[in-house]
């Protein structure tokens, strides 16, 4: 297949208007195509787009904008939730490992499970270690500690696959004990949560498109999502709140947000697209000790 040519902007919003899709004003939609790239934005065109490409009748630009900036916020505030999942998950780690294994136990094989990869872990680390070479933490432990570092610092430098990972190579005892311990559940729903929010957090990092999108990792054994709905936003968003780490802040803060942001675009979004419920700000409230 022959590669396109280049478009100009207003070429763009040509293309966009023969398809179907009412633009209210093309000098907007001009201004909007300068800052967000074409291929970016079409593909917020996708729920709306029937099958010869042309799109659904009463399909607008400026509801393809909104639908495109409540995805941004959704993006933006999941980020932040993921952020503290992230640092309370190295935090977690940590101090189990350190205290069964003590301050250099990571480096052991033996206390790993067989299906771990260690030679494969210990390059990655040290790929870490190298990338962050000039960071003072890292200095200070290359300078004084002959360059090792105990869990509680190596964990900073684990990405959240790497923690991921590290969690799903601990031995069946421990995958155990930390996931009953500090998230009431077992290994195999953890695991499973931890891969999802892996792949969620890697989205939003990247500025990924949330809405009406796929996602590759189903969370396991989460009541509220129905099996059709597995690899939705939906199940992602609940993988996120059983992860998170604070459950009263998520249903005084965090929801709040988010349902919020919903309310504010409702004109524009549809629920169906992202496999939420209509009752998805009851279902997803987080249980509290």
């Amino acid at each position: 297949m022959e590669i396109k040519k280049a478009t100009t902007y207003r070429e763009q919003a040509e293309k966009i208007e023969q398809r179907g899709c009412c633009i209210e004003n093309v000098d907007d939609a001009i201004r909007c195509l300068e800052t967000i790239n074409y291929y970016r934005l079409s593909a917020y065109f996708l729920p709306f787009r029937k099958q010869d490409g042309s799109y659904n009748a009463g399909t607008s630009f400026s509801r393809i904008v909104q639908i495109y900036e409540f995805d941004r916020l959704l993006r933006r505030s999941l980020f932040s939730a993921l952020e503290e999942i992230e640092i309370s998950m190295r935090a977690r780690l940590a101090y189990f490992h350190a205290h069964k294994y003590g301050p250099t136990g990571y480096l052991i094989e033996s206390n790993f499970s067989l299906s771990h990869k260690h030679q494969r872990f210990l390059e990655t680390f040290n790929r870490e270690v190298e990338h962050s070479s000039n960071v003072l933490f890292v200095k200070h432990h290359q300078d004084c500690y002959d360059g090792v570092f105990p869990i509680w610092v190596a964990v900073e430098l684990f990405s959240f696959g790497m923690l991921s990972y590290f969690y799903a190579d601990l031995v069946l005892a421990d995958q155990k004990l930390f996931a009953c311990q500090y998230y009431k559940t077992i290994p195999k729903n953890l695991k499973s949560w931890l891969r999802c929010t892996t792949d969620l957090r890697n989205i939003c990092a990247h500025y990924g498109r949330l809405y009406y999108r796929i996602f590759s990792a189903i969370p396991a054994n989460i009541e509220e999502v129905e099996e059709k709905d597995n690899r939705s936003l939906w199940a992602a968003f609940l993988a996120v709140r059983n992860l998170y780490p604070n459950p009263k802040k998520w249903n005084e803060e965090f929801l709040p947000s988010i349902k919020e942001l919903f309310e504010k675009y409702s004109s524009a979004i549809q629920l169906e697209h992202i496999s939420f419920p209509e009752d998805w700000a009851e279902k997803a409230v987080a249980k509290e000790e």
